[in-house]
């Protein structure tokens, strides 16, 4: 039976069960379980290192019989495979990008479009009054809960070039990962896109297949990316955040207690990450300025109104439905 979501208010789902492999507990017993988590960040990023390894230590302490035990660096395959991974219950939980879940639940992608959010606090609010409706519709398609989200920051460009306005881009061959709303904003950004996997993008950057990408400093800087690309371009052009996602097929094994102390935990880390998050961030621009090889467009060296208006016309009519409804409604939300 489909669980509802209940990423944003703690009404857990009640169950007494195990993960594959492990015998099921005696009633009102806690079984003993080992979950895997994935991800497609190296141990580098902030959220391995201020998000899955927090929840590991946390949910560990409470001494409730779980383990969770961490495959970073898409050590499970990438985004798409890990998510159908998650569905039938071979991974417990992943952190995911919306773009990534939009194959089995398209209005999630909307929430990846470029400029839908204007910033962090913007999708944070968005989240906090409209997620447990939307997470709940999520469940009922995907048989998996999203419990909450993690910032993973503003996704800005780095390139050969300074990125200045929209029509700096058009003479780029710009990286997006290859799924139908990134490949969607390149279009209403106006770049020159090319589909890459992110475990592929060093050697394409290094062979000149790509003259740019787009990701957060922290990415960027983490996967060493910047060790070609000499130029950031802080356009800020999309809300990057993981939303962590568990297979219902693991909450039908956990007890009531296994639930609580992993959704609180989850919850709890999404404040401590944010500022891991920011913190780390701005380490790493600290370093691209002071280092004379490189340059650093500043926020408010970009014409970010040309970029904003530009999408909005695109998306204006690149959605329709559901999708167009959902989109409108976030943008009115700014």
């Amino acid at each position: 039976m489909k669980r509802l979501a209940v990423a944003l208010t703690l009404v857990l789902l009640t169950a007494g069960c195990t993960t594959s492999g492990n015998a099921p507990a005696a009633e009102g017993e806690n079984p003993t379980l080992t979950l895997k988590i994935g991800s497609s960040q190296p141990e580098t990023q902030p959220n391995f290192y201020c998000g899955m390894k927090l929840l590991k230590e946390r949910v560990e302490a409470q001494n409730l019989g779980l383990t969770i035990d961490m495959f970073p660096n898409s050590q499970l395959g990438p985004d798409a495979e890990r998510f159908a991974s998650v569905q039938t219950g071979d991974i417990d939980i992943d952190l995911q990008g919306g773009s990534a879940m939009s194959t089995a639940f398209p209005k999630i992608g909307v929430l990846d479009a470029a400029y839908a959010f204007n910033d962090i606090d913007h999708f944070f609010a968005w989240i906090d009054k409209n997620g447990q409706a939307f997470f709940t519709e999520f469940n009922t398609a995907t048989d998996t809960t999203i419990v909450d989200a993690w910032y993973f920051g503003m996704r800005t460009f780095t390139a050969t070039k300074p990125i200045r306005k929209p029509e700096d881009l058009a003479s780029l061959k710009i990286r997006f990962p290859n799924t139908p709303q990134f490949l969607a904003n390149a279009k209403a950004l106006g770049a020159n896109a090319v589909a890459i996997a992110v475990e592929e993008l060093y050697l394409a950057l290094q062979q000149g297949i790509a003259q740019g990408q787009e990701n957060p400093v922290t990415a960027t800087h983490a996967q060493k990316f910047d060790e070609i690309l000499k130029v950031a371009s802080l356009n800020n052009h999309q809300v990057g955040a993981h939303f962590v996602v568990v297979s219902d097929k693991t909450l039908d094994r956990m007890s009531q207690p296994q639930k609580d102390a992993l959704f609180t935990a989850i919850h709890d880390i999404r404040a401590e990450n944010r500022r891991c998050v920011d913190d780390e961030t701005e380490k790493v621009l600290d370093g691209w300025r002071a280092d004379p090889a490189r340059t650093v467009v500043e926020v408010d060296q970009i014409d970010r109104n040309a970029f904003i208006t530009k999408a909005e016309a695109f998306f204006n009519t690149h959605y329709t439905g559901e999708n167009l409804e959902l989109y409108k409604s976030i943008r009115a939300s700014a």
